[in-house]
């Protein structure tokens, strides 16, 4: 399960992730700037679905608990050059 908050902030927004899954939790923290959703966001997207949609792409190649616990979205791209194209 994936659930997503999202606050306004500075540039973008500031969202809250929260993972569960049989006996576990984790969060993370996760700034989306105005620009990154502008790239990747499909057409009404929220920011929320869009980093739901992200961590989906993340667990898909590493377990929940190796996921940083706060990065910005464009840092997937770094670690993942896949992503930019996975995504959109």
């Amino acid at each position: 399960m994936i659930e997503v908050q999202a606050a306004p902030a500075e540039g973008g927004f500031d969202c809250v992730v929260e993972l569960g899954g049989p006996g576990s939790r984790a969060r993370h923290n996760v700034r989306v700037a105005t620009k990154d959703l502008k790239r990747w966001a499909r057409p009404g997207e929220t920011p929320e679905s869009l980093v739901a949609r992200s961590f989906e792409f993340l667990l898909q190649r590493e377990p929940a608990h190796q996921v940083l616990k706060s990065f910005a979205l464009s840092d997937i791209g770094r670690y993942f050059p896949e992503f930019d194209e996975a995504i959109r």
